[in-house]
Formats: structure tokens, C-alpha cells, sequence
């Protein structure tokens, strides 16, 4: 047994000195190869790693074999485990460790392992060996017996060959006859096949033909099937027959005879299809036809007007007989005319259903609203009877705007519409008209007159833009609002002319509008707002215009003619009255109820102008007046009568200066004029000067009775304007040396203004022209 050296002791001993190193390297000792060449080794790569590891399974104690052969470095843990082994006397055996021996150490395994190494090789190799012999073995065993099988399976296959071949023998002229059978079965299903999907596309099954034919059979969504697919037989038919007529004939043949029976054959089973369908699809007009008279007949008996599906695609189809679709059309105009007589004679005597809503007729007292719910009425009646049309021909104005003209000639459904709301509503106009007539005769006052002929009007444009201008109902209408017009053109003239037979109060001091005017521009009013409200917001100012002239001069120039003659007349019994003022004040209220609407423009227009003209007149009163108070009136008349002056004469008159010298010599000076005398002047002066001081200049009773105050100021200035153009007037003729007045600018001086004219226009509060 080899002793384990350790491994310090090895390295130590293994390591040659520095003395010795030359010595070694020159005898070159086989055992410093060998450690130089263990030690240079790499073991890193996988093969001798692989290889150690097999070692190391091959020679490794039983207790790592026991663990699943393991092969792990030693840790301290496993020193101290081995050391503990050493002490119990224990060692670890290798493969070739013999049983019943202790277990070698370590260094004793690596030991044998070197000895032993291809022995114990050859022995395993040897085991395993014997192994594969045992295992092959038992496997030629199973394939000999799988031989035997074979061999039997051989014969038992020849024997069925043979009977095959002796059976085929037998029956090979059965075969052939099958193959004929089997190759005639095939052309005869191939030929089948054709003719079925030959009548499926152009003859009609039993169903189809019952869906058609039969009574039983509602409309429905079978029976249009069957009608499209017989027209879409009709039309492939004539599709082939005008094929067949247009090819090019081919070139003749032996066989030309039965080709041309064949092409016969199929023309006149063409035809007899085509003939079969036609009658086919009269039926089913003819189905429809009856079927569409049924139900317009009992729409009368319904309440409500519900177009089903069915019922649109049966008027849809029944275009394609316009004749059939007109005669149907004619049994539901009838129906439909005979059933809106009768609702509406119920609406107006009975009410709705359980009285509700009330009958009409039990609001003929009150005109307006009697004949606006007889009108509404017939409106909702007509919507619904548009609506149910539009549903029945499938029509939908998308595109419209609510309260626009329709274009009733835009398609053929819209005339057919058109017609038949015409009919519909047709029985409903006589009980209409008398109705109406009636109301609107009797009737005496003008803004109800007025009131119910803009609300007939209203309609009758309703009716044009829902049924057309050409209708029975909206001629009808058209009648009734002339009539309504006419009668209220005839009451307000009746109005106007007992306006004018009016008289003012003598007695009454007053200038306010009289309480006639004021009860007639209220009627006005009334009317103004009804008109405002009628219009449609796209009129032009000369319809604005237009549309309410002849109400506006029926109304307005009654009035304006009883103030200026019934002024005049109260004027002369009353001198004291203040006519002027009284005319302005009822013409600024004529003027207030006329301006806040823009279609009376042109009216306003011509009351303006009367005021302004007697604006005009109370300035030149009022100027009058103010000068009599002011004390200036002798003293301006006096100038006022006296001749040209020299210098005013030669400003006219440059080339005639001889002339007004020979008028200024004979011309007596203002001075010796009685009213212009400088005491009668000095007097008119301060009176003047006291006038100036008192409430007189900034305000006059007289215009303070003006109801329109912009009306008194204007008319209060620019009569103080004309005093001071006056008070100017008088003071340059003073001035004059030819007036003679001694010290004249110290008369004018004494007293205010002082002979100043910006002064008085300061003290006036005006501004002073340039």
C-alpha cells in the first residue's frame, strides 16, 4: 500500500531549489516531466471532464454511489467526515474493493484505479456485452415466430388471388354491362339535373302558382315573391328568344334536320313560357286590383290611417296598370271624401268621442273663434290625409322646409297626391262656405271683420302651399276672404264716415285728442298688430306697403279730416280755443300709433307734413304773442311799415342810387313815427327789459299744453329767434342817422340788453348765427 502524502508536503517536496534547478533541467528526470506535465494540464474542456467523471462513477465510494453517483468537491464539511471515518477505522471501497474488506481510502482507490484500470474496462465492457447477446436473443426468437406467421399469410393471400381472378373471369361481361349502366345513369342524372334547375328558373312551383291563383292565399310577403320571380322569367325569357333570333345561322350539316326540330322546340317552349307567365302576373294584378278596392273601401270604417307594408307594395306595383291603380284610386278618393264629410258634420255637431273635444258650433258666438276651429280643422284633416298619401306612394319631402311651396308637379306620385287630397277634401267646402258666410256677414265690427279676413287669408296661402292654387278648397277660401275683405271694407268706411259726422264738444276747452279720435286710432291698432302678425317675414317694403294702404287711408285720412274741418268750425264759435295746439296734439298721436310699425311709412309720411306745416303756423303765433308780451310789437311794426332805407334800397338797386336818394328825401324819419317816438321807444324798451326777467323766456303756457314737448321747444326757439332778429332790427334802425334819434345809442343802452344782440341771444340760450 501507498502512503497519502499531503498535499504541502508534495509541493514542498516537488518544489527543486534554486541550486538544483540547472542540474535538473539538464538530466531532464522523467518524474519533473511528468509533474510539469500534470500540472500544465487544462481540464476545462467538456470531453476530459466527461471522462474524469465517468472515472470518478466508475471508482467512487458506496456511499457517494448511494447519493445518485454525485461527484462534488470537497468542502471542510467532507474533510472533517473523512477524518471521522479514519478515526473509526473505516474506509471507503472501489469497484475492485473485495467484499468483506474495510473501505480503502482515497489515495488507495486512485491507486487501484491506476493498476486496475483496463481490467476493470474490459470486465465491463465484457458484462455488457453478455447483456445485448441475452437481449437479441429473446428477439430472434420473436422474429422466427413472426416468420412463420408471414409465410402462412402468403399462402392464405394466394389462395384469395386465385379465387379473385377465377371470379373477375366469371363475371367480366356483368362488368361491363354495369359500366354501360352506370355511364347511362350518370347522363340521365346529368339531364335531370338540368331540366329541374331548368323549371326552378323558369316555371313557378305549386306554391307559387297557389301564392298567385288562389283566394286563400293573403297578399304577403310569399305572394310578392312569386310575382317577382314570374317577371324575372318573363324577362330571361325574352332575354334567350332575342338571343336565339340574333345569332348568326351556322354552316349546314347532316344533322341540320334534327338541329333545326331542337331550336323549334325551344322557341315554342319560350313562347309557351312567356304565355304561361303573362297570364300569371294578370292574375296577380288582378289579385291586387281586388285586393286594394277592399281595403279603400274599409279605410272609411277606421279611425286612424295606417298604411301598412303590404299595402305600399301593393299600390307599388299596381303602377305598372295604371288603369287598375286609377279605378282603385277613385273607390278611396270616394271613401275618403264621404268619411271627412261625415267627421267633420260630427266635429261640428257632436263632438269628439265622449264630447270631447267640444262641438264647434257651441262657440258660434264667438265669430273668430268659431271660424278659426273650423279652419284648423280642416287643416289637421288635410296633414293627415298628406301624411297617409305620402306613406301610401312611398313619397317623403326630406328636403322641404316646413311652410314651403310645394312643387306638385315635381313627380308623377305628387300629382297623384294632389288629386287625390283635392277629392278628399272636396265634399267639406259647401258646409264650409255657408258657415262662413254667415259668420262673416254678420258681423259689425271692423277689427273683427278685419280679425276673421286675415285669418281665412292665412289659410287660403296654407292651402295653396298644402293642395295647390288649382283645388276646390282653395278657390273656395279664395271666395271667402274677398267676401271677408269686401266686409270689412265696407265697415270701416261705414266707420270713417261716422267719424266724420262727429262734433267737437263746445263746451270742451280742452286740447287733447276727442275721445272719438282716440276710440278709432285704438280700432287701428288692433288692426296694425293683426297685420304685423300675419306677415311671413320675406315681404319687400313695397308689399309691406302695399298690403295695408287702403286700410291706412280708410282709417287715417277720416281722422286727419275731422280735426282740421271740426278745428276750424270750433275755432270760429270759440275764438279763445287754441286750435293750433289742439291739431298738433292729435296729429303727434296719430303719428305715435302709426310709427312703430314700418308698413306705415308712407302715412307717416303725410301726417308729418301737416304737422310740420302747423308747426310752422304756432311759430309764427307764437312769435306774435311773444312779442305783444315782450312790449316790441308797435316798435317792429313801425319798422316793419316804413319804406326801404337809402342803404337797404342801394343794396338791391346799386344802378338806381338817384333814385332811392329822391325815396329817402320824401321818406318821414322813424323818429316822428307816433309808435317809434324815443318816449314810446324808451318805453317799449323797459318793458321789454322786464319781459326778459320773467318765466316767459324759458318757458310759455301756451305751448306747455303740447303733448310732444320736442314739438313746444322747437317752436318756443325759434320764436325767440325771430324776437331777437327783431330787437337786431329795431336797434339798427335807430342807429340810423336818418331816423333822427338824438343820442340814440344811449336809448338803446338804458335798458337790457343794452343794444347788445349777443346779449339777448346769451339770455335766450340760443346760438347766436353766423
Amino acid at each position: 500500500m501507498t502512503t497519502a502524502i499531503s498535499p504541502s508536503a508534495s509541493s514542498s517536496r516537488l518544489q527543486p531549489s534554486s541550486s538544483n534547478l540547472s542540474h535538473q533541467g539538464q538530466g531532464q528526470n522523467p518524474i519533473s516531466l511528468r509533474l510539469y506535465k500534470v500540472l500544465g494540464a487544462n481540464f476545462d474542456d467538456e470531453a476530459t471532464r466527461e471522462a474524469l467523471n465517468t472515472l470518478a462513477e466508475l471508482y467512487a465510494p458506496p456511499s457517494a454511489v448511494s447519493k445518485g453517483k454525485e461527484v462534488t468537491r470537497e468542502t471542510d464539511a467532507d474533510k472533517e467526515a473523512d477524518d471521522e471515518f479514519e478515526q473509526n477505522g473505516m474506509r471507503p471501497t472501489g469497484l475492485a474493493a473485495p467484499a468483506g474488506v474495510e473501505e480503502a481510502a482515497a489515495g488507495d482507490i486512485a491507486a487501484r484505479a491506476r493498476k486496475n484500470l483496463r481490467r476493470d474496462v474490459e470486465s465491463k465492457l465484457a458484462e455488457s456485452s453478455k447483456q445485448f447477446l441475452k437481449a437479441f436473443g429473446e428477439v430472434d426468437k420473436q422474429l422466427d415466430t413472426l416468420q412463420e406467421h408471414i409465410g402462412l399469410m402468403r399462402v392464405r393471400c394466394d389462395e384469395s388471388q386465385s379465387q379473385l381472378f377465377e371470379t373477375n373471369e366469371a363475371c367480366k361481361s356483368l362488368l361491363d354491362r354495369a359500366g354501360s349502366l352506370r355511364e347511362e345513369r350518370q347522363g340521365i342524372s346529368t339531364r335531370q339535373s338540368i331540366i329541374s334547375a331548368f323549371l326552378s328558373r323558369f316555371t313557378l312551383s305549386p306554391s307559387e302558382k297557389d301564392a298567385i291563383a288562389s283566394r286563400d292565399v293573403p297578399l304577403g310577403t310569399t305572394f310578392f315573391a312569386a310575382m317577382d320571380k314570374a317577371a324575372r322569367i318573363q324577362a330571361d325569357c325574352r332575354v334567350l328568344l332575342t338571343a336565339s333570333l340574333t345569332l348568326p345561322a351556322p354552316a349546314p350539316s347532316p344533322g341540320d334536320d334534327e338541329d333545326e326540330d331542337e331550336e323549334d322546340r325551344a322557341t315554342k317552349a319560350g313562347r309557351d313560357i312567356l304565355a304561361a307567365t303573362a297570364g300569371q302576373l294578370e292574375q296577380a294584378y288582378d289579385k291586387i286590383f281586388r285586393w286594394c278596392c277592399f281595403e279603400f273601401r274599409q279605410m272609411g270604417r277606421d279611425a286612424s290611417l295606417e298604411v301598412t307594408p303590404t299595402m305600399r307594395e301593393a299600390v307599388k306595383r299596381l303602377r305598372e296598370r295604371s288603369e287598375l291603380l286609377m279605378e282603385a284610386l277613385t273607390y278611396l278618393s270616394q271613401t275618403r271624401q264621404a268619411t271627412l264629410l261625415s267627421t267633420f258634420m260630427d266635429a261640428l255637431t257632436r263632438g269628439g268621442p265622449g264630447g270631447l273635444p267640444r262641438p264647434i258650433e257651441l262657440h258660434a258666438h264667438d265669430p273668430l273663434r268659431y271660424v278659426g276651429d273650423m279652419l284648423a280643422w280642416v287643416h289637421q284633416a288635410i296633414a293627415a290625409e298628406r301624411e297617409f298619401l305620402e306613406g301610401l306612394f312611398g313619397v317623403r319631402d326630406a328636403r322641404r322646409m316646413v311652410g314651403a311651396v310645394r312643387a306638385f308637379g315635381a313627380s308623377e306620385e305628387e300629382g297623384w297626391i294632389a288629386e287625390m287630397m283635392d277629392g278628399a277634401v272636396r265634399g267639406l267646402c259647401g258646409p264650409l262656405r255657408v258657415r262662413v258666410q254667415q259668420t262673416v256677414r254678420s258681423q259689425e265690427s271692423s277689427i273683427t271683420s278685419y280679425k276673421i279676413a286675415n285669418l281665412v287669408q292665412f289659410y287660403m296661402v296654407t292651402m295653396h302651399r298644402t293642395i295647390g292654387k288649382e283645388a276646390l278648397l282653395s278657390k273656395t277660401l279664395e271666395e271667402l276672404t274677398e267676401l271677408a275683405y269686401s266686409v270689412f271694407s265696407g265697415a270701416i268706411e261705414t266707420q270713417g264716415r261716422s267719424l266724420l259726422r262727429v262734433s267737437l264738444d263746445l263746451d270742451d276747452i280742452g286740447v287733447s285728442p276727442p275721445l272719438a279720435i282716440l276710440d278709432h286710432a285704438q280700432v287701428l291698432r288692433e288692426m296694425m298688430i293683426v297685420y304685423e302678425s300675419s306677415l311671413l317675414g320675406n315681404e319687400d317694403e313695397e308689399e309691406l306697403q302695399a298690403g295695408f294702404r287702403d286700410i291706412l287711408d280708410k282709417m287715417v285720412d277720416p281722422a286727419l279730416e275731422l280735426t282740421l274741418t271740426q278745428a276750424d268750425e270750433k275755432k270760429r264759435q270759440r275764438p279763445a280755443w287754441d286750435k293750433a295746439v289742439f291739431v298738433l296734439n292729435t296729429l303727434a298721436y296719430l303719428q305715435s300709433v302709426l310709427e312703430p310699425y314700418a308698413f306705415t311709412t308712407e302715412k307717416q309720411g303725410v301726417v308729418q307734413g301737416l304737422a310740420d306745416a302747423k308747426v310752422l303756423q304756432l311759430i309764427e303765433e307764437h312769435y306774435q304773442d311773444v312779442l305783444k308780451d315782450a312790449g316790441l310789437a308797435e316798435v317792429a311794426a313801425a319798422c316793419e311799415g316804413r319804406r326801404p332805407s337809402v342803404s337797404a334800397f342801394a343794396e338791391f338797386h346799386p344802378r338806381s342810387l338817384k333814385l332811392t336818394e329822391s325815396f329817402a328825401i320824401n321818406q318821414e324819419p322813424l323818429s316822428h313815427v307816433p309808435a317809434a317816438e324815443p318816449a314810446a321807444l324808451q318805453g317799449a324798451l323797459h318793458r321789454f327789459s322786464e319781459w326778459l326777467s320773467g318765466l316767459e323766456v324759458v318757458q310759455s303756457k301756451r305751448l306747455g299744453l303740447l303733448t310732444v314737448q320736442s314739438v313746444a321747444a322747437r317752436v318756443h326757439q325759434a320764436a325767440l329767434e325771430r324776437v331777437a332778429e327783431t330787437y337786431e332790427r329795431v336797434c339798427d334802425e335807430v342807429k340810423r342817422p336818418e331816423n333822427k334819434y338824438e343820442a340814440g345809442a344811449t336809448l338803446l343802452g338804458s335798458e337790457r340788453p343794452f343794444g347788445q344782440v349777443r346779449l339777448l341771444w346769451q339770455i335766450f340760450g340760443l346760438q347766436e348765427r353766423l
